[in-house]
């Protein structure tokens, strides 16, 4: 250091914080109010920035040129040593040249790139120092504020593969089952049946991870884990599904882990705690003593976790070294006993384990002082003196014998466990291959180890299953990554493949090492009482079981702070309304009422009392979850939309769809009752959240389907029209909106849901008068409001609003080109232009009338609702009453299919149906009544009919449409001489082959009907004759005879309906001369005076009901 002579300007520097000596006092340099960076402390001491606030700082702004070079190595620095290490530095080598041989020597022995890719020691150790296994979701209310009150500015994510996801993943999927279950599952199901239950289990969250990540990597994945990547993948109503069964699959993860704990705590390490004292007239008496313990353990947690995360946050590492140090015990004791087998007994009755918590000595009898005396196994089983006593006849028959309870690695034991040994309920545990002499006995009041449940494969599968989850700890905190693209697969798929192989070869080690007989005994009851995979541990046996126990403690405590923020995260989605209430939490983010939640449901598991019977409930959930994330990621990989792109490229459809199919299979081994529970909770929070969930529109894969499969059933119906069978009015309604832009008839669109219930097209439409250009707000604006007001009538369907230069344009515009391919509507629904007469413009009923010519044009029924605010709302329930048919005309039998649609819905259902038809005074009225009750039977319409009779002359304005009257079809038929069987088939033929278009009819060529009645009688020729002659009148004489129609038919159809809810009505054509257009609507008026609700009916020409099936 020498060579330095002078120091530089305001050195030597005291970083804050330290004393330093002034006139024989220790004096603090701590500056109230100020804020050092350790980095600018050291950067002024050596000399490359100066002391802010002196001169050379405000000379050279704030650089030396003597000591530019050195600021890039202080950034190096910086990044090597922590705030602590640098204020070190100052302290020793308060000196220029010392901070000069630190920049020069010390920084350049490692290069950045270096650093970056291999941290330092002490950086490791700092983070696994910090190491937490909370999601960010659960640290957000950690953010502390300062003392002023201003909030710090959190760090950015730092966390890398190891530290993010695998060891969390680790924590999480190691746990209860494999201390305190898999030595028994090994020991029943055998070497063989284990490995295949870890292997199916194993490879279903082997397949999913690969499917979670391709979600995950496909964007960043928030707080709510599998809620959220189901969510944004299938939509919100499977995400809601998935998201509650993640949420109760973790509570009720948070019951196994609580009782877990409680068995250990009261089986093997404070057995003398139990209340209630098994096998002494309380058969339930351990599960009693769960259900006490747990509860209170539960408060415990929920206190912890209510007072502050932060807590839990701090014990994340012990909890994780636990259960590191527990698996290191396994290792090292299967080591151990190879060399030298640990000294651990087993006492057989003949072929039967004893429980040898309750005796000392596996001997009858024992010499103490030259004299045989019982030993206090002999008092179990007999009773009396040793000379007179009255034994137990298998105890007498039967030798003792004392095995080890871990023969070793080398002993051959594992050819023993290599098949299953499953077993009833309360059978004894014996030993496979060692004889015995068989006795009667009271086998329930002996020591026996006993079988606590009738133990079967698929039982093992739900137990089991559990101990392989937690897979989605490393994607639930994608925010905290420091390249989460890279670290959520690799992190995840390692820890499975580590975890993997641990239980692999602890099923095959435990099996090796361990007696089958000893395996089988769940609770340790047959070696002291101790934790069976305690046996095989070294140094100690209280290496596992405390390990154990922390390793359940802090897997409940992370599954009580977990759960209620995956309900939180659904919540404030709002896609449950009723799950509103738990989306709020304190003032530092914590969900009180989540966790309140999750306490009580927590607690229905711990009431349960076994761990054997909560595990397969979680299986259950956590199986529902796995199954859609699969299918979440199939279908994404199936629909190839445009924003699927995963950086994780080993993942194939297949591969998706086989974990789907494994999952599926595993919920149904493991218990089919359950599996149809959870699946019955998903599908009703399904629909619920259909029909009352809040509308979310999250680019999920499922609209992608449904776009799929519209576009290719759009294609398909664009083949051929549909079928008469499967005709069904395709609505275009026209509506007319107020100057508000509000819907000016609303109870058109009631009647339009009443009429369809939900099936079929609807299009509802409107047309604004101007240029798009001017009225492109008030089109969005009458869009939005037509929209509201078909939600308010639910009338389901679309809405369009068009902007043309007048309103007959526009809509004559929509009824061209409304619908998509195939799915066109083919009738028009439109309001009777109300108070025409006295409108000052005649533009309402012109365009009315040009609308009836388009509609007739392209071959499309025509519905006019005369009268349309006095129709029924949706909430209305007519009462006793009729829907009244007038069939003058026949046009396809929509007038016969529309009462049949209407009766169909919860308004109309009570009223009756009545067709009435028209005959001339020369028809058979009675032969014409029974043929149409024969047509409706064969129509299958339950209908009461009616002939009027009414003169030729009354009813001629009809005849210029193409008619089918009932009396000229059974004539016809009979001439033709057909049996009854072959006249009904002709009947139809009939009434397909007349669906001719209105176009065609109004040629000059001759009618329809001539060609349709092959066979008429001479009068009705001569009738037909006068028809035509009268069509070529002239239009004062037509508009007279229009009237005489009109006034006769209207008070027949007054006289016979005044009193019926809905009128149907035949609708003539309009007039071929425009001249007389107003003397149409005159027409209409009087035809239709009197009546509450009409509806007029003009059909498309074509047959819309059959007789046949």
């Amino acid at each position: 250091m020498a060579g330095v002579t002078d120091d530089p300007p305001g050195f030597p520097y005291t970083p804050p914080g330290v004393d330093v000596l002034e006139g024989g006092k220790l004096t603090s340099n701590n500056v109230a109010g100020s804020s050092h960076d350790p980095f600018q402390s050291f950067a002024v001491a050596s000399g490359a920035v100066s002391k802010p606030g002196s001169d050379a700082a405000r000379q050279d702004g704030l650089y030396s040129s003597q000591f530019e070079g050195n600021t890039s190595r202080l950034s190096l620095l910086r990044t090597l040593c922590s705030d602590k290490i640098l204020h070190l530095i100052y302290i020793v080598s308060l000196n220029y040249d010392a901070m000069l041989y630190v920049l020069n020597y010390l920084v350049p022995l490692y290069s950045q790139d270096e650093i970056d890719s291999t941290p330092m020691v002490s950086s490791l150790l700092n983070k696994l120092a910090n190491y937490t296994n909370i999601t960010q979701g659960v640290i957000e209310h950690e953010k502390a504020e300062s003392e002023d009150g201003i909030q710090r500015v959190p760090k950015g994510p730092q966390m890398g593969t190891f530290i993010g996801v695998f060891l969390p993943c680790m924590q999480n999927i190691l746990g209860v089952i494999l201390f305190l279950r898999l030595t028994w599952i090994v020991g029943t199901a055998g070497i063989m049946d284990a490995l295949a239950i870890v292997f199916m289990c194993c490879s279903c969250t082997m397949l999913t991870a690969i499917s979670m990540s391709a979600i995950a990597t496909n964007g960043v994945v928030p707080a709510g884990g599998s809620y959220y990547m189901i969510s944004r993948a299938l939509g919100p109503e499977f995400g809601g599904a998935v998201g509650l069964c993640s949420y109760l699959g973790t509570t009720f993860a948070g019951s196994m882990y609580i009782l877990g704990t409680m068995e250990i705590f009261l089986t093997y390490i404070m057995p003398n705690a139990a209340v209630f004292k098994a096998g002494t007239g309380e058969p339930n008496g351990m599960q009693n003593n769960m259900r006490i313990y747990g509860t209170c353990c539960l408060a415990i947690m929920v206190l912890v976790v209510f007072v502050g995360v932060k807590y839990v946050n701090k014990l994340a590492l012990v909890f994780l070294s636990c259960v590191m140090l527990s698996i290191m015990a396994i290792y090292a004791g299967v080591i151990q006993s190879a060399i030298k087998p640990p000294d651990s007994q087993v006492c057989l009755l003949g072929n039967r384990m004893l429980q040898n918590s309750m005796f000392d000595k596996c001997q009858k009898t024992e010499v103490i002082n030259n004299v045989t005396t019982p030993t206090k196994l002999w008092t179990l089983f007999c009773e009396g003196d040793l000379g007179n006593a009255t034994c137990n006849e298998y105890f007498t028959q039967n030798n003792l014998t004392v095995i080890q309870a871990v023969p070793g690695l080398l002993s051959g034991v594992i050819s023993d466990n290599m098949w299953a040994h499953y077993g009833k309920y309360k059978t004894i545990v014996e030993k496979e291959g060692k004889s015995s002499e068989p006795a009667s006995d009271k086998t329930s009041e002996m020591p026996y180890v006993f079988n606590d449940i009738t133990t079967f494969f698929t039982l093992l599968v739900g137990i089991y299953f559990p101990s392989v989850t937690g897979i989605m700890a490393g994607s639930n905190r994608s925010g905290d990554l420091r390249d989460p693209q890279r670290s959520i697969p690799t992190g995840t798929i390692m820890a499975i493949a580590t975890t993997s192989f641990i239980y692999i070869s602890c099923v095959v080690l435990f099996g090796a090492c361990i007696d089958g007989v000893v395996l089988r005994d769940k609770y340790g009851e047959s070696v002291n009482g101790s934790l069976v995979v305690a046996t095989l541990a070294w140094p100690s046996s209280w290496v596992i079981v405390i390990g154990s126990f922390f390793s359940c403690c802090g897997a409940g405590l992370q599954s009580l702070t977990g759960a209620p923020r995956i309900l939180q995260a659904i919540s404030r989605d709002g896609i449950m309304p009723f799950l509103q209430v738990f989306g709020h939490s304190k003032s530092n983010g914590e969900p009180t009422w989540a966790l309140l939640l999750t306490a009580a449901i927590c607690e229905i598991g711990i009431l349960i009392g076994s761990l054997d019977n909560v595990a397969p409930i979680l299986s259950m959930f956590f199986l529902m979850c796995y199954l859609f994330v699969n299918l979440a990621c199939a279908v994404q990989t199936l629909l190839r939309t445009p924003n699927w792109r995963p950086r994780f490229k080993f993942y194939h459809w297949s591969l998706s769809f086989l974990g789907m199919s494994l999952s599926l299979s595993l919920m149904f081994v493991s218990s089919w009752y359950y599996a149809l529970v959870v699946i019955l909770i998903s599908g009703c929070i399904y629909k619920y959240i259909e029909y009352r969930g809040a509308e979310k529109e999250w680019g999920d894969g499922i609209r992608g389907l449904s776009l799929n499969a519209a576009q290719y059933a759009l294609i398909k119906l664009e083949e051929a029209p549909p079928h008469t069978k499967n005709w069904r009015p395709q609505l275009l309604v026209l509506l007319k909106l107020d100057s508000d832009l509000g819907v000016k008839h609303p109870r058109l669109l009631s009647f339009t849901s009443q009429l369809k219930a939900g099936k079929g097209l609807t299009i509802v439409c409107s047309v604004l008068e101007g240029t798009y250009m001017a009225r492109e707000a008030d089109a969005k604006l009458s869009e939005k409001n037509i929209k509201a007001a078909m939600a308010k009538e639910k009338t389901k369907g679309f809405c369009h609003v068009v902007v043309s230069s007048n309103q007959r344009d526009g809509f004559s515009h929509l009824i061209q080109s409304a619908g998509l391919g195939g799915m066109k509507h083919n009738a028009v629904l439109m309001a009777w232009p109300a108070n025409w007469k006295q409108s000052e413009s005649n533009l309402s009923w012109k365009n009315f009338i040009e609308t009836v010519r388009e509609t007739t044009a392209a071959h499309q029924a025509l519905l006019v609702a005369k009268n349309i605010d006095s129709f029924p709302t949706n909430q209305e329930r007519l009462g006793v009453g009729t829907i009244d048919v007038w069939w003058i005309v026949h046009d396809g039998g929509l007038l016969m299919l529309l009462p049949f649609l209407l009766r169909q819905h919860k308004v109309w259902r009570r009223c009756k149906m009545r067709i009435f038809t028209v005959a001339q005074m020369d028809d058979n009225s009675i032969q014409m009544k029974k043929d149409l009750q024969m047509f409706l039977y064969h129509l299958r319409l339950d209908a009461k009919v009616e002939v009027v009779e009414m003169n030729a002359g009354d009813i001629s304005a009809f005849t210029n449409e193409k008619t089918l009257v009932m009396e000229q079809r059974s004539q016809m038929l009979k001439q033709m001489q057909l049996s009854k069987t072959e006249r009904e088939r002709e009947a139809q033929l009939i009434h397909d082959k007349n669906t001719k278009s209105h176009a065609t009819l109004n040629d000059k060529a001759k009618p329809t009907s001539d060609r349709v009645h092959m066979t008429w009688t001479k009068e009705k020729l001569i009738s037909e004759r006068n028809r035509l002659r009268e069509a070529n009148m002239t239009v004062d004489q037509t508009n007279v005879r229009r009237m005489h129609t009109a006034v006769k038919l209207n008070k027949v159809v007054v006289n016979k309906s005044q009193g019926a809810q809905l009128v149907l009505l035949n609708m003539p054509g309009p007039p071929k001369n425009q001249g007389g257009d107003e003397s149409y609507m005159e027409f209409l008026e009087v035809l239709t005076e009197g009546l509450k609700r009409v509806l007029l009916v003009r059909g498309s020409g074509r047959e819309v009901i059959t007789i046949y099936s």
